[in-house]
């Protein structure tokens, strides 16, 4: 079933009307300005109270409650082709054309970084949490967030942090631009009044023994200066992180389900892709920003410091043995029962797994990975309900990533050993080919449907994206066309079922509108799947998939 998309004011107007009386018989399937571009999520709003969040909490409610249960809903705020309009969640940028390297490696950096050269003022400072660091303000006047490398483990979750922060920028959602540098210790000066933050929430005023006990703790060069990675304040008042169940209710914008918005519940693709099991809700910032006169809340992703099978600070045995991250949630009673069940004879498959491990990118792998079976910390409930046509969205942005984007991203990471660079690069690439290949064999994997001239007539041109990803050969591609009523639904048809060769059908001459069921031959089950896709005169204005 095809979900209906409207903007957030849209929505709101017709959840109104709803209030009023029952929806007019007859409603139109596509309206005047589909497919929708923009979601107009940017009303003016007060700023919402913030939202604390307890990580202990959270594991638990996600892991025993808050499960899926019954038919899940499609994802409901895409707009009549399947895409996800640019909002203050997302903004087309792979999705959309294919970025140069220039722009991949750039990400969401400014021209002008951090001034790392100059003296530093320490602001306020954390003992806990996975990564221990402490919050700077430079010469400049620019506030950063500083983390550290684990002391035997230089560049580990420092390029993790980098990388990962351009590639989701690239794939489409806000982060922060980040920044590999260097501090000295005689560089940074304590401001009068500064606290630091306890496990537990405890603060007292920092002093300088707890500056030094976190430099020293930190993975340094021959010189002394310590690697990190600095990371801008976001613009705006935080507000706490965003929950991938539910809405804020205090934001009048944010009018979608968490758990039902497609980049949110695609986000599992990317996130398997890269490995970044520490994808939760935690690892998530909401900002009242001002933008044209009007305030409204931006959602970003933040904190790419495990993936890539960084682990961060949380574990310095990075042997191998043990590499439940990406394959198992934290709290998973399945496994655990059947291990106790058979006295121990039933072991865990991945803990046969076996990695290249090298001090700069710890653990992961292409063999073993298993995109349909890769698990986050815990459950992610919009990851829980990604169904086919969410995986096909974001496969599609993973396809974009040449094996020369691949390598030029993972090399703003500076890491200092090139092996180790070239692995991890080449690790992403051959993952990057399995989640493709799962992403396009749960459908018909045809796209980027156009109309263009052909012979003194019309065609409709498309893609087997599948076909050019090497996953099989299509024999052609049968289809019907049918004249269709945007009032009621009514189809008529215009022509019998016939076959072309290659991807591209002839276009019967129609005023109104039209639409063409295609089915792709002599590949795969999955693939004969029916692909509608709708004409408004000359132009492609909707598409539906069976799944």
């Amino acid at each position: 079933m095809r979900a209906r998309r409207r903007t957030a004011g849209a929505f709101l107007m017709a959840a109104s009307l709803l209030a009023l009386g029952p929806r007019p018989v007859g409603a139109q399937h596509f309206l005047p300005d589909d497919p929708v571009r923009r979601d107009d999520d940017t009303a003016d709003v007060p700023r919402p109270r913030r939202l604390e969040l307890s990580t202990i909490y959270d594991v638990i409610a996600r892991s025993f409650t808050a499960r899926p249960s019954g038919r899940t809903p499609p994802a409901v705020n895409v707009n009549t082709l399947g895409e996800v309009p640019d909002s203050s969640w997302f903004t087309n940028r792979m999705g959309a054309r294919v970025l140069d390297l220039p722009e991949l490696v750039r990400g969401p950096d400014r021209p002008v970084g951090p001034d790392l050269d100059s003296p530093v003022t320490v602001i306020a400072a954390k003992s806990g949490g996975i990564t221990p660091g402490f919050t700077i303000r430079d010469s400049r006047g620019e506030v950063y967030f500083i983390k550290l490398d684990p002391q035997d483990w230089p560049n580990l979750s420092t390029a993790a942090d980098v990388i990962g922060a351009k590639f989701f920028h690239a794939f489409g959602y806000n982060v922060p631009d980040n920044y590999v540098g260097y501090l000295r210790r005689d560089q940074l000066r304590i401001a009068p009044g500064t606290r630091l933050t306890l496990r537990g929430g405890h603060k007292r005023e920092m002093t300088h023994a707890d500056l030094d006990e976190s430099l020293r703790r930190a993975a340094r060069r021959a010189d002394g200066a310590v690697r990190v990675v600095a990371s801008r304040r976001l613009a705006g008042e935080p507000v706490g992180p965003f929950e991938y169940l539910g809405t804020r209710g205090d934001d009048a914008n944010d009018v979608f389900p968490h758990q039902d918005r497609r980049e949110l519940r695609g986000l599992r693709v990317f996130s398997a892709w890269l490995n970044h099991d520490d994808s939760r809700a935690i690892n998530s910032l909401d900002v009242h920003v001002e933008e044209g006169g009007r305030h409204y809340v931006r959602h970003h992703l933040i904190d790419f410091s495990s993936a890539l099978g960084s682990g961060s600070n949380a574990r310095k045995e990075i042997s191998g043995q043990n590499p439940r991250a990406g394959n198992e949630y934290i709290l998973e009673l399945g496994p655990g029962l059947r291990s106790a069940v058979t006295l121990g004879w039933w072991e865990r498959p991945w803990r046969r797994a076996r990695y290249r491990v090298f001090p700069e990118i710890g653990r992961i792998d292409a063999d073993f990975f298993s995109p349909a079976d890769w698990r986050p910390e815990y459950p992610n409930p919009a990851f829980e309900r990604m169904q086919a046509a969410d995986a096909f969205w974001a496969g599609r942005i993973v396809s974009r990533f040449s094996d020369e984007a691949v390598r030029a991203i993972v090399h703003t990471g500076g890491f200092t050993d090139p092996e180790a660079e070239a692995h991890l690069a080449d690790v992403l690439r051959r993952r990057r080919d399995k989640v493709v290949a799962w992403c396009f064999g749960q459908l018909n994997p045809l796209a980027d449907f156009a109309v263009v001239s052909a012979g003194g007539g019309s065609a409709l041109r498309f893609r087997n994206l599948g076909e050019e990803a090497g996953l099989g050969r299509a024999t052609g591609y049968e289809y019907d066309w049918f004249d269709f009523d945007n009032d009621t639904g009514a189809r008529r048809r215009r022509t019998d079922a016939r076959t072309s060769a290659r991807p591209e059908i002839e276009v019967p001459s129609a005023a109104g509108y039209t639409v063409v069921r295609i089915r792709t031959k002599g590949a795969s089950a999955a693939w004969e799947k029916a692909v509608e896709v709708y004409l408004r005169g000359p132009s492609v204005v909707g598409v539906e998939r069976e799944e």
